[in-house]
């Protein structure tokens, strides 16, 4: 075999020649993985071998014969070693087909069959054992290249070159020599996921060290690298230039992994040898063009809009009712974040017209009627794109949305933490702090979590980010009326002292200290976990400066306001405090009870019957839809309510 082609091999850390022989000795004598790596499972090490056979076997048969004796006897061994290596996969009903395909490509070399009969086996048999026992195919967001080429100059370029050459100062000492990454007839047939497994894996019987040491997105940066080196800026402006000028090819890189898996070879069948070349260029030099854009994602919305109609008017009310939520959830939520920071006013508008085009689905309206709602959405939506591009983004848009959503969402929950530190402190309950601070502080451990999970692992899904906020918020709604009745009653009293004094220590039981522990968290996880996603989309928008000064001074203006309200309050006669107190938790309570019947409607968890003549006004709570409003009257009633039986009772023991 001519292991000067050979992909991915070597990378070593020093440009010196005893480190390269280090590596070589600690091969020699069956080294393990660095500290902290894993083990590759079976299926990589299986589909590492046959992407090898399907790049290499043309450098061992031609025409039905031999030209490398020592390429061919390693193709078979490859195929051997992969049908062998199927023992070690936990059995599945997919395994004995899998175990077939790889007879019948050990057959196919036996027989010598032409490179395109055994690539097309081993690359078949690949798909079909990565379906079967699926792997990670792709980085959980663009890679930073910038940290990519720092990484290839620390590790990689002392063997294969500072420009992917194969011509490193360590590199030209070493047989077999490292692969020339700027081989184009070999980097043709080598997709960036293939890269990312050498990389993981190394390569036996070479200098070519695993770096599963590496975090995954720090492997997947390296194989951006290495995979782009065979292009040149030419070949990148040319794709660029494709990529603007054919929306349709879009279609064939939805997402991350089905770039990390073309290679251009397979991609040629498709659009052609010139285009495919221009393509991979761009696109590997720029990966974050394939991620979905609000453009995208309100097309989707178009779309199941469009559907949505056809349904009704097919009689289907059921689907209707289903596409119109999922024009909804798939194609306005991912955008409603970065739109509420750039126009809160059209957001407000989309999001109250789609709840009525529900709405109108669900009452069996006139078909005319159910298609002039949605004409009337698709207009907003196309403001909604005009808002939503990057044209309208700028550093001062950036900074007054990061600073407007942390205050507003962080105000609501700054409001109740406050009025139970200053009650504790009022009661001489100062023991009973701690589970008021340990909720808020859990809230915000439980917020970054969240964050790490919705970047790195999942996915939150516009469902279960509604769920979360409607549920949530009921549950907040339903507390805080008891809540603000119970202060409301106690503002009535009189001998205060004595209250506190005899009653208060038992009323503040250990289980109380912990129901504030919960009330705390769930009222500001709630906040937290919509902030995170706002700033999610936000981060992905870029002006990362502009972000973090706008949460900063959003955070410093929260703190004054805490400052002064905790101050104020210690001014206050008890009467009076709980009486304001009182108050603030009746109206939160009602802002509440709104937003989380909305938020349910959203979910698809609720029906919605629109209002005509209600507006929208988000910041207390108040939407045009039958169920909200209901929810609002409903809590306002128990509220009135328990406050006149509060007064009652206090004219009674004054009589």
């Amino acid at each position: 075999m001519t292991r000067t082609s050979q992909p991915g091999r070597p990378m070593v850390r020093s440009f010196r020649l005893i480190a390269a022989a280090l590596t070589l000795l600690g091969l020699a004598l069956g080294t393990a993985l660095p500290a902290g790596a894993a083990e590759p499972a079976p299926a990589q090490t299986i589909w590492r071998l046959l992407d090898y056979v399907a790049v290499d076997y043309a450098g061992a048969v031609a025409d039905g014969r031999v030209t490398s004796e020592s390429e061919y006897a390693e193709q078979a061994e490859f195929a051997a070693s992969a049908r062998e290596r199927m023992a070690e996969l936990p059995p599945t009903p997919a395994l004995p087909r899998l175990q077939d395909q790889a007879d019948a490509l050990k057959a196919a070399i036996a027989a010598k069959a032409s490179p395109a009969v055994v690539a097309g086996l081993a690359r078949a048999l690949g798909r079909d054992l990565l379906a079967a026992y699926p792997v990670p195919l792709a980085p959980t967001a663009p890679p930073d290249l910038a940290r990519g080429r720092a990484l290839y100059a620390e590790n990689c370029a002392a063997c294969h070159g500072a420009t992917g050459h194969g011509d490193g100062p360590v590199g030209v000492t070493l047989d077999p020599r490292p692969v020339a990454f700027s081989d184009t007839g070999r980097a043709r047939q080598r997709s960036v996921f293939a890269l990312e497994q050498v990389i993981e894996q190394g390569l036996d019987g070479t200098p070519m060290v695993s770096f599963a040491h590496l975090p995954a997105e720090d492997r997947w940066a390296l194989a951006f690298i290495a995979g782009g080196f065979a292009f040149t800026p030419s070949d990148i402006q040319a794709g660029e230039a494709l990529w603007r000028a054919r929306p349709d090819l879009h279609a064939l890189f939805p997402n991350l992994e089905a770039l990390t898996q073309a290679s251009q070879a397979a991609l040629e069948e498709t659009v052609g040898a010139h285009d495919a070349q221009a393509l991979l260029a761009y696109l590997r030099a720029h990966p974050d063009a394939v991620m979905p854009k609000a453009n995208d994602s309100l097309a989707i919305a178009h779309a199941k809009l469009g559907l949505a109609v056809e349904a009704y008017e097919a009689g289907d009310a059921k689907a209707a009712g289903d596409l119109a939520l999922a024009a909804y959830l798939d194609g306005f939520e991912p955008v409603e974040p970065i739109l509420k920071a750039r126009d809160g006013g059209l957001m407000t508008r989309v999001e109250s017209a789609m709840g009525a085009f529900r709405g109108v689905i669900g009452q069996g309206r006139p078909a005319d009627e159910v298609r002039a709602q949605a004409q009337a959405i698709t207009g907003l939506l196309t403001e909604a794109e005009h808002a939503l591009s990057p044209t309208a983004a700028s550093d001062a848009s950036t900074f007054v949305g990061a600073f407007t959503i942390l205050l507003r969402e962080g105000l609501e929950a700054l409001l109740i933490v406050v009025a139970m530190i200053a009650f504790l402190r009022k009661a001489g309950r100062a023991d009973v702090l701690r589970h008021v601070h340990l909720g808020w502080t859990t809230a915000l451990a439980a917020g970054l979590a969240t964050w790490a999970v919705a970047t790195y692992l999942v996915s939150i899904s516009g469902a279960s980010r509604e769920l979360t906020e409607g549920l949530g918020s009921v549950f907040a709604a339903l507390v805080l009326l008891s809540v603000g009745v119970w202060m409301h009653g106690k503002s009535q009293a009189g001998a205060w002292q004595l209250y506190i004094r005899e009653k208060l220590s038992h009323a503040l039981s250990r289980q109380s200290a912990w129901f504030l522990f919960l009330l705390t968290f769930v009222v500001v996880y709630r906040e937290v976990f919509e902030t995170i996603l706002f700033y999610m989309a936000l981060w992905a928008e870029g002006a990362h400066m502009a972000v973090l000064a706008g949460a900063g001074a959003a955070v410093l203006l929260l703190a004054a306001i805490a400052w002064g309200l905790l101050r104020y309050s210690r001014r206050l006669p008890i009467g009076a405090f709980f009486a304001w107190s009182s108050g603030l938790m009746a109206v939160l309570a009602v802002v509440l009870a709104g937003k989380g019947v909305k938020a349910l409607q959203e979910a698809g968890w609720l029906d919605v019957i629109p209002l005509a003549h209600v507006p929208s006004v988000e910041i207390v709570g108040l939407f045009p839809t039958a169920e909200t409003v209901a929810a609002q009257a409903a809590m306002a009633t128990a509220l009135a309510a328990g406050f006149a039986y509060n007064g009652l009772a206090a004219k009674r023991k004054g009589a």
